[in-house]
């Protein structure tokens, strides 16, 4: 079997399941995703998991822990199938794509950090360029949030809160009953902790994941079919990052966060990073 030209590579991971004190409850050897793996040069390549489509409701529930008003209304989203990058892109891959690596936490394994959305941007061009018929980009914030819950509903995919066995993000906090844990002021390598239902490492903190969409005040308006919502060619307009980092709170980790801090697409730290997604063939 092939996907997009590919070969078909299929694995099989374990997910986790806590409840609300942050106790493991439930854990899954049974899932599996498929994945191409997109070549890119000196033995380096980057796995992309295929995502099934379906609709999903974005945005949180008025009760849940927490929120903020810019994740409503919620709204019904259906979302095409896609494929996502199984991790954040590392520093290996930026510097292999790019010809360099801006990130403060070197390793080859971590994230690739200190990227701004016009760097992200460039990456996915280059990346584009480099493969043969397939178009690479950064994720809509629909398909990030799909993406990232993998079905779920809860305000995390690990449940109704995170620890940091599960997540690295600033352990100093907590987020429902769970106990405070360890803070470790440095990116993770990717990969180290478990993955959602769909095969994804990482939606919640290590580092902020750049969205292709403007931002916007509310959903009111956002498109219903996943794709990004963009205000005509205002090279301007403030970008959203989504999925929390190693320094900010397990709160800005929750699947429906959306980051505002007027992030303008020059912005560069040591806690935003990105991954990519890939929709099928190349149109030009």
């Amino acid at each position: 079997a092939k996907l997009l030209g590919l070969p078909q590579w299929s694995v099989e991971f374990e997910t986790v399941k806590v409840n609300a004190t942050g106790e493991e409850v439930e854990r899954n050897s049974k899932q599996q995703a498929k994945f191409f793996k997109e070549d890119l040069g000196n033995g380096i390549s980057l796995e992309m998991v295929e995502i099934p489509g379906g609709s999903f409701t974005m945005g949180s529930p008025a009760g849940e822990k927490g929120r903020y008003e810019y994740e409503s209304p919620q709204e019904e989203v259906k979302v095409p199938t896609f494929f996502m990058g199984r991790f954040e892109i590392t520093q290996q891959q930026y510097q292999q794509v790019m010809g360099k690596n801006p990130s403060s936490f070197k390793g080859d394994k971590r994230p690739v950090e200190q990227v701004s959305w016009n760097d992200a941007e460039e990456f996915c061009k280059k990346l584009t360029q480099k493969t043969t018929g397939r178009s690479y980009s950064l994720p809509s914030e629909a398909q990030w949030e799909y993406a990232c819950r993998a079905r779920t509903k809860t305000p995390f995919y690990f449940g109704e809160t995170i620890t940091t066995d599960l997540v690295n993000y600033n352990g100093n906090y907590k987020y429902a009953s769970a106990e405070t844990g360890v803070y470790r002021k440095t990116t993770t390598e990717v990969g180290k902790f478990p993955p959602n239902a769909f095969g994804l490492y990482d939606m919640h903190g290590n580092v902020w994941e750049w969205c292709l969409d403007d931002w916007h005040d509310n959903y009111e308006g956002t498109p219903k079919d996943g794709s990004p919502w963009i205000e005509g060619n205002d090279s301007n307009s403030i970008k959203v990052v989504r999925g929390g980092s190693w320094y900010h709170l397990p709160n800005n980790c929750r699947c429906a966060y959306r980051n505002t801090n007027n992030i303008g697409r020059d912005e560069i730290t040591d806690h935003f990073g990105f991954r990519v997604v890939c929709v099928g063939a190349r149109t030009t």
